[in-house]
Parts: C-alpha cells; structure tokens; sequence
C-alpha cells in the first residue's frame, strides 16, 4: 500500500448544499479541498480519534472525530473502498474503522444526545439524523418545545428552515428545566450572533466600496460589526473564506478585501466581497479592550494592547488575528507603470483593476471576481472591439462560464503574456506571440509601427480561407491585377485583333465600320464545367461481405435484448450489447469465430465463382443510358449553337418558339416544329439549326 490514498468527487454537505472536493489521506494528516470554494480541511493525524464508516445518500461516507471536539464529514465513496481505507487507518493513524447503519424506521420519538458541534437524533441507539449546530442561527424555546431555525443557503434548490422538538417535562424532584437545559446546548455551538460584552476595539468611518457607504466596524470576538446609517450586518469570522491586501494603482491608497462564504445579504442583492478603502497616508493609534495579560493569552503575540501605524495595517493586523486567516497580497507581477502591481481595465462595463496574483486574478472592484488558477480552463488574448489600441484578456473556468475584461492598454501585453505564461496557463492563441517576443520593446504611439496579434492571427486564417477556396472552387477564376504595358488576353471592344463582331451586320467577320450600328461587345468565355463523378453502381447479384463474430452474435441476441428490456431504444441496444458482450466467456466467443470464419471462406468462394462467370464488370443501367443520351443531346445543341454564333451573331438568331409565334408564319413550319417536339434530342438539335438558320421573311425584315 502506498502512503496516500486520494479520491475524486467527494462531496461535503454545507448548509444544505453538496460541495464536491479531493479528499487525500496520508500519513501525517488527512486534507479535503473544496471544488467550489478552494476552502481546505487539515487534521493532522495525531488528533484524529475516531472514524465511522456509514451508508449515506450519496454512496458511503465516512465521518472523522478529533480529540479537539471537530466533527468532519465527507460522502461519495463506493463499497469497495472500505477495504483499502480501513487497512490505511489501522496502518497509519492507529484508529479502526467501523461501520454503524442509520435508523431508517421512521420514528419520530427518540433520544436527541449533543456530541461535540452535532446534535445527534437516536432511535435504540442507532442515528436517524445528525444536525451540525454550526448552521443554527436561532433557537427560540416554548411549553415543552425547542424551536431551531438555521441559516439560508442560496445555492441550495431546497432549503430546511426549521425544525420544532417536543421535550417531555422531566420528574418533579429535578430543579433544572429540561427545555432550557436543551437550548443552552444548543446555543453553546450554534451559530448565533449575540453582540454580548464589549468589542475589543472599534475602526470609525471606514470608507466601504462594496457595501457602498461610511461604516463603523466593531470587532467582537467571534464576529465582525458593521454599522452605518442605514443598515447593520454581522459576519461571523467562521464565514471569511479570504484576506487581501491590494495596492491601488496610484499608489496612495490601499484595497482590503474580505471574502466571505455565505455573502452577506441587503434585499436580494448578494454580497460575496466585503472592500474597504484606506489612505497610505492616514495614521491610527489603537488600543485593545482587553488587558494586556488577557491579549497576550488569546492572541499569542500577534496583537498588543496598544499599536499604531497606519489604517490599513492595522485593520489588516487585527483581522489575520482573529479571522487566523493569511492576507494575500499581489506577487512579482509588475505592470507597465512604474510601480503599479495591477492592470486598468473594464468589465461589464464598468472600470476597475486586476491584480495577477501567485495563485489567482482578482479584480476590484465593481463587481468584484476572484479567479483561482486551478478553475481556470483557458485564457484568450482577443483585439479589442472600439480601437486597436487595446485588447481584452478572457477567462473561461472549467464550468464553463466566460469573464471578458476589456480596454486594456496594449504596452501591457507583453507583461501579462508572460506573467500567464509562466503559471503555465492554457493559451488558446500561443502561437501568435512568437513573433512578438522581438517588437515587445520598439511600441510607439503609432498604430502603424505596433505589432497586432489579434490582426495577424486574422490575416494568417483569410489566407488559409483563401487557399481552401482556390482548391475547392476549381472552376472560379482568380482575379488578375492590372498591369499597364502588358498585352490583355481578352480583346477590348475596338481592338483590331478581336474575331467576333457583335454588330448586326450578317456575320461574315470583317469590320466594315460603315454598317456597324453599334460598338462590339466582349465575347462571353463559356467555362466547360468538369464532369462530375459518377457513383459505381452496386450489382445485387454479387456476394454480400461476411459479418464479424459480433455482429453474428448481436443479429442472434437482439430479440432477446428486447424482450428483457421492454421499449429500449436502438441506441440503448448497442450499448447493452456491447457489455454483454465483454462478459461472454472465451468458449462462447471461439464459436462465434469459427462461425465468422466459415461464413469468410463461402464468401471468398462465392466471390471467386462470380468473378469466373463474368461479374464484376459494370454495366451501365437504363437510367445511366438516358442520361448519357441528354448529354450527348445538350452537347450537339451547343455545337450548333457556336456555329451559329460564328455565322450570324445575336441579332439574326431566332429561335423555333419565336419564329412559330410570328403571325407570318407558315402552317407548314407549325408543323414542323411539332414535329421537331416529338423527335429524339439528336435530330431536335439539328432541325433547330436548320430553322434558326432559315434567312428571315420579308415581312420580319419590314418590322
């Protein structure tokens, strides 16, 4: 066995809602990480206690007690694990895993027992459901009855809101109320905010971004205050997921951005990002309400009673102590200004900045967004859509949801390019900054003499299009540029070298300039289309190939597929086939191959007496022969109509519909056009010559 264990899609219920994360176990301790949040749960291994393996909703799932009173609960495992993760435990963390089922009689009387922060609901001593106190928010008591009421969770489709226990009065001799004693217990590790005693310190006027507005921030120990003109809100630290520490651009003023898990709400609205605003240059002395021996206790030296210096640092200060979280603060990523750490840009359309982080982007802050690294998917360097001047930086995270951030200016590609690039990001189009790496240093205020990646990659896709064009559209002509001195293949109008007139003077070729009535016409070049290539036609009469061990088997299988498998579809059919299939012994299958090998050698026998008795060649059908025939047809009709163009031109071509509408007409060529309908397409052709080249009456040469 190896010295870690690691799991895929384990899930871990909060607040209603399953969150899906990696779970490892190793020999020093056990870590989860949260899919959704990037939260991680670390118990080192000495103070593991305890380990339960149950049956849960989701497959299996194991719950893990520590010595320090935690309770951490993770599902999604299969049955077989049992095995190797009780082996590892007994290995490693000297703790057994044992297996204990849930009550599923559905009893609502039964033994409500508090362990540790879950208050477990037993029926002859197996747990019918467990209630993690953490997600009460308020308990309120009546006659005989203790009412929870617990946290909202958004992402939850469905949401318990409350639940009433009836709690029988005890003997009389008993002083203690069983309600109240039921209700301290639960208060004792319920997540409910009672602002009790006095704050340790207090910050005044604090300039909020997101909540906008002026806020005093009371510091409890357990929560966060905020109080302004309009509204209050507490947050518990247990709800801060991150720190940051930004420096703004100008670099006289300072971010502090507090992320929080649940956000904390104002109507509808959800805010996921608590950002202050600070000055660099704003001074602040500060002193704790606690005595200094108490301080010194609580906090392990990372507060005093007394400090000073500016605001953000002791914001800052105070929150890393009692959150016990680290401040994230930007890496070594610097931007085209001097100085700067972050990048200007837009996003949905509002201005902000975005800081590139070691393990993220985070941009503040109108809506604010962090984007961790490892839900990234890709990230795509496009031209920006008002000017060249800039570009826009998209972000697709393995969810598939896409963040554009627009307007950034182009003196910053470089740096940013490089910056993703070396965190080993997906680049959707890579290739293009090869060729920028020499021009990063010569931009210039001109367009002109920038580099466009956005427009070379563009003018790189027009000429594959091109040539995908070129050699599909066989039959299109390329176009010719102009050039002045060379002799043209077509003749001009007035060129003497043209052949063909287009006037109306008979056609016998010469250019007698005193009949021509008007200037000649370009002659049309006819394209010969390319013939198109004819389908072989299958003869019925030859052998059919032989089918595969398989297919023999599935052609004698299918009627029982379906009958054990009522309204299953054909794709369904192929599916569970194929699964049969692989559970087939060898015995079985070497029969079907013999089978699949016999019907191989009719087939090659058959094929050869075919082949013997003449078959094989193609003779065209009766279909092919007509249309060979229109063909042969519409060629002699286009011959006759080129040697009519060479002796008369267009003004002495009439065509049979013409000349039999004309009131000069004679009965007898009536008739001969009928009759020209009803003859093969051969002789139709050279009839309408003969017609067409009839010199016309003298009535028509009067019109």
């Amino acid at each position: 066995m190896g010295d870690t264990l690691e799991f895929n899609e384990i899930y871990q219920e909060s607040k209603g809602s399953w969150n899906d994360g990696r779970l490892r176990f190793s020999k020093q301790n056990v870590v989860y990480k949260s899919s959704k949040t990037g939260k991680v749960d670390n118990i080192p291994a000495a103070e593991l206690s305890q380990a339960t393996w149950r049956r849960v909703c989701l497959g299996h799932g194991i719950k893990l007690a520590t010595s320090s009173g935690h309770v951490y609960k993770y599902d999604g495992f299969r049955d077989t694990d049992f095995e190797r993760i009780s082996e590892f435990f007994k290995a490693n963390y000297k703790v057994e895993l044992t297996e204990k089922d849930m009550c599923v009689k559905g009893w609502n009387w039964g033994t409500a027992k508090f362990s540790g922060p879950l208050l477990s609901f037993d029926v002859n001593d197996s747990s019918v459901f467990e209630i993690p106190l953490a997600s009460v928010s308020q308990c309120a008591t009546g006659k005989n009855e203790v009412t929870l009421e617990f946290h909202q969770n958004d992402d939850a489709e469905v949401s318990l809101m409350e639940v009433r226990f009836y709690v029988p009065p005890g003997p009389a001799d008993e002083g203690a109320d069983p309600v109240e004693a039921f209700a301290a217990n639960v208060l004792s590790k319920a997540d409910v905010i009672q602002a009790t005693g006095d704050a340790v310190c207090v910050f005044k006027e604090l300039q909020c971004l997101t909540p906008r507005g002026r806020y005093d921030i009371l510091i409890y120990p357990a929560f966060l205050h905020l109080h302004g003109k309009t509204f209050d809100y507490k947050i518990p630290y247990t709800t801060v997921l991150r720190l940051f520490l930004l420096p703004h651009k100008d670099q006289r003023q300072m971010f502090f951005v507090i992320s929080l898990d649940p956000p904390i709400k104002q109507g509808q609205t959800r805010y996921h990002f608590l950002i202050l605003l600070f000055s660099k240059e704003e001074e602040l002395r500060l002193t704790l309400n606690m005595s200094e021996e108490e301080v010194e206790k609580r906090y392990e030296g990372k507060l005093s009673k007394n400090m000073s210096g500016s605001l953000s640092e002791m914001v800052s200060r105070v929150m890393k102590a009692l959150v016990n979280r680290k401040i994230t603060v930007p890496g070594n990523f610097q931007g085209n200004t001097p100085g700067a750490q972050c990048i200007t840009c837009s996003y949905k359309a509002q201005s902000g900045l975005l800081y590139p982080l070691e393990r993220g982007f985070i941009y503040v802050h109108k809506p604010p967004v962090h984007l961790r690294f490892e839900e990234i998917s890709c990230v795509n360097f496009a031209r920006g859509t008002t000017t060249t001047r800039s570009f826009d930086f998209e972000v697709e995270t393995k969810q598939g949801n896409q963040f554009t951030f627009s307007s950034i200016e182009r003196e910053e590609y470089g740096k940013l390019f490089d910056f993703v690039n070396a965190k080993e990001l997906n680049i959707k189009n890579r290739g293009f900054k090869e060729g920028m790496k020499s021009k990063n240093n010569e931009y210039s205020d001109s367009d002109e003499d920038q580099h466009d990646a956005y427009l070379e990659r563009m003018k790189a896709e027009g000429k594959i299009r091109e040539e995908g064009d070129g050699n599909n559209d066989s039959d299109e002509e390329t176009d010719e540029s102009f050039n002045p001195g060379e002799e043209s293949d077509v003749a001009e109008e007035f060129d003497s070298n043209a052949s063909v007139s287009e006037s109306g003077s008979g056609g016998d070729g010469s250019d007698d300039e005193g009949k021509q009535k008007k200037p000649a016409k370009k002659a049309k070049v006819v394209k010969e289309r390319k013939p198109r290539k004819e389908k072989k036609q299958k003869d019925t009469n030859a052998p059919k190939r032989p089918m595969s061990s398989y297919m023999l088997w599935l052609n004698s299988s299918r009627e029982h597929i379906k009958s054990e498998n009522p309204g299953i579809s054909i794709t369904e059919i192929s599916k569970k086939a194929g699964e049969m299939w692989k559970q087939i012994g060898k015995e079985d299958k070497e029969g079907w191959e013999r089978k699949a090998e016999e019907a191989k050698k009719n087939y090659e026998k058959a094929m050869k007496e075919y082949r013997e008795n003449g078959g094989g060649s193609f003779s065209p059908s009766k279909k092919e022969s007509k249309k060979e025939d229109k063909e042969g047809g519409k060629k002699r009709k286009s011959d006759g109509g080129e040697k009519e163009k060479e002796q008369g031109g267009n003004d002495s071509f009439k065509s049979r519909e013409f000349i039999s509408s004309e009131e000069s007409s004679s009965e007898g060529e009536r008739k001969k056009a009928k009759k020209a309908k009803g003859k093969p397409k051969g002789k139709e052709s050279e009839e309408e010559e003969e017609v067409v080249n009839t010199p016309p009456s003298s009535e028509e040469d009067s019109d």
